[in-house]
């Protein structure tokens, strides 16, 4: 399947559902909650317009959100259904930003994910990311999520 850039009308509800139904597993399991939580049907189709949002499939089965952030394209977002991971969908959906990062001239790919989720930190590192720092969310005194770049090879 081909990753393809949502753009309105788009049934946001749909990307909504999914992002909400994969990010649920972590309820319980990192502090402060998921700011998903807080994600609406509006913020994506917001998403869509003042940066990128791309899916697979539809209804969409993986999405991420795209978000040029200085000199690297943010990575956010990124949701496969659990019935489809193990496909090579993340995988695609990486490439694709390295190449939106390479094709608006960026130096590479940033994104973020909490400190709890080492099943994460391990697959980010798989894809070739490095850990490039962390940081705390505001009113916390330890850090709350890892920072991964995966900076472009020279063309």
């Amino acid at each position: 399947m081909t990753p393809t850039r949502v753009t309105p009308p788009y049934d946001w509800g749909s990307l909504l559902a999914l992002i909400r139904a994969e990010f649920a597993y972590m309820d319980g399991m990192i502090d402060p909650p998921s700011s998903m939580h807080r994600l609406t049907e509006a913020e994506i189709a917001r998403q869509a317009e003042d940066g990128e949002v791309w899916a697979i499939g539809t209804p969409a089965v993986a999405c991420m959100f795209l978000t040029v952030k200085g000199d690297w394209l943010y990575l956010g977002k990124l949701a496969v259904a659990a019935d489809q991971r193990g496909k090579g969908l993340a995988r695609d959906l990486v490439d694709l930003a390295l190449s939106r990062a390479r094709t608006l001239g960026l130096a590479g790919v940033e994104l973020q994910t909490r400190i709890e989720l080492t099943t994460n930190h391990a697959t980010f590192r798989a894809l070739g990311f490095t850990e490039t720092g962390r940081s705390a969310h505001p009113g916390y005194d330890r850090p709350t999520t890892l920072t991964f770049r995966r900076a472009l090879a020279a063309a």
